[in-house]
């Protein structure tokens, strides 16, 4: 079966969320005997040097890929106000891109074509023009939620009003879009009720995020007690949004639990007002080399977010890594965990503070939540069974 995966990042290395769907994806199909090709946006921000990818599962697919600037410009965003495009999909289209992936659908039959998530979408006249292959939807958000729910957050009222309006303009083009494909796949269960609501009224199965058990090795003698740690990528807003609203209505209390507890947060595009907090007990790590040793070297994962949609693949490594993790409501939207089992659900500071003082006083308690967490993730996100049940529903459409 030819499979060609259109994505808006290169997916090379899987070292934050969206690659690591998109790089598991790709390699239990391979182990299924798939022929796969990948084209990927290759946008500014998130640039790749293609010539210095190294990795076994790279060499085993066709790869193709096109660089675009997609950096928000001031004058860009003022003039598609007067347009009728979504400015946070349109920025993802460049006309030499579908020049190159035209001539790709010319030189090649696929029996499916997966556009992994919105930014990818606006290619699909192209390929509905120049291919007769099943096509699927892969939404890793329901994008229009995720600016609808900064915008309730937001208090600087012209801001507040701006994305308001990229919130409506993306749930327009959410909408128009999602019945143009054969089939639809949802991150989790949560966003599949979402999408039904949108008037989703084609074939629509969840597909989790799944992880290779293999890369998730715990070493429990290397893990540090009490640390707390957050990692996440500061240039997302509801990462930033809810580590700021953890640094300044919770940690100054937790702080004073003990002085041998540190906090560790890490991510790429750290942001400068981080390393600027006033606090002994912080440590401000920025970007890392390798996120399992780093999140194996500490005890406790907070995920404060207040926004989002989706399935936070950091929470689902963290379980894998067997870690006991505090997080909110929104940051386990989506996970089959259960609160006090294999996950701690805190939605204020007060539960928050509690949450921590339990673990730091209960040690038990948390290694006993970590070990759950990492059967829950065993059960509901294998890699492999996640491709064998994705390949029965490709050769289903290809019947139909």
């Amino acid at each position: 079966m030819k499979i060609l995966f259109l994505t808006s990042r290169v997916p090379f290395p899987p070292n934050s969320g969206y690659p690591i769907v998109v790089y598991n994806t790709v390699k239990g199909l391979l182990k299924l005997d798939a022929d796969i090709s990948l084209f990927s946006i290759n946008p500014t921000k998130d640039k790749v040097d293609v010539d210095d990818i190294y990795d076994p599962v790279f060499d085993k697919i066709n790869f193709h890929s096109y660089s675009i600037d997609t950096e928000v410009n001031i004058w860009g965003a003022f003039f598609n106000i007067f347009s009728n495009q979504s400015y946070n999909v349109s920025r993802y289209f460049d006309d030499e891109a579908a020049k190159l992936l035209e001539n790709l659908l010319r030189e090649q039959e696929f029996d499916i074509i997966q556009f992994e998530g919105l930014f990818v979408v606006p290619y699909l006249d192209i390929v509905k023009a120049n291919s007769k292959a099943k096509l699927i939807y892969r939404a890793h958000n329901i994008e229009f939620d995720v600016w609808e729910r900064l915008a309730a957050r937001e208090q600087f009222k012209p801001r507040k009003k701006y994305l308001e309006f990229l919130s409506r303009r993306l749930k327009v083009y959410e909408t128009e879009q999602i019945n143009r494909f054969h089939q639809v796949f949802s991150i989790s269960e949560p966003d599949r009720q979402n999408i039904l609501l949108m008037g989703c009224q084609t074939r629509l199965d969840v597909f989790p995020v799944a992880i290779d058990f293999e890369k998730y090795n715990v070493d429990v003698t290397k893990t540090s007690f009490p640390t707390l740690f957050h990692l996440g990528a500061m240039d997302w807003r509801p990462n930033k949004e809810g580590l700021e609203w953890f640094l300044d209505e919770i940690w100054p209390d937790i702080e004073k639990l003990s002085g041998e507890l540190r906090f560790y947060i890490a991510g790429r595009n750290m942001q400068k007002q981080f390393f600027d907090y006033d606090s002994e007990n912080l440590i401000v790590e920025g970007e890392i080399f390798d996120a399992v040793e780093f999140m194996n070297s500490k005890a406790i994962m907070i995920v404060p977010l207040l926004s989002g949609s989706g399935m936070r693949v950091k929470i689902i490594e963290g379980m894998a890594m067997q870690k006991c993790i505090i997080a909110t409501s929104m940051a386990a939207e989506g996970i089959n965990c259960k609160n006090g089992k294999d996950i701690l659900i805190a939605d204020t500071p007060d539960e928050f503070y509690r949450s921590i003082l339990k673990c730091i006083t209960q040690p038990d308690k948390w290694r006993e939540i970590g070990v759950n967490a990492r059967k829950t993730v065993e059960r509901d996100h294998e890699i492999n069974s996640n491709a064998k049940r994705m390949l029965a529903i490709y050769e289903v459409l290809m019947k139909g």
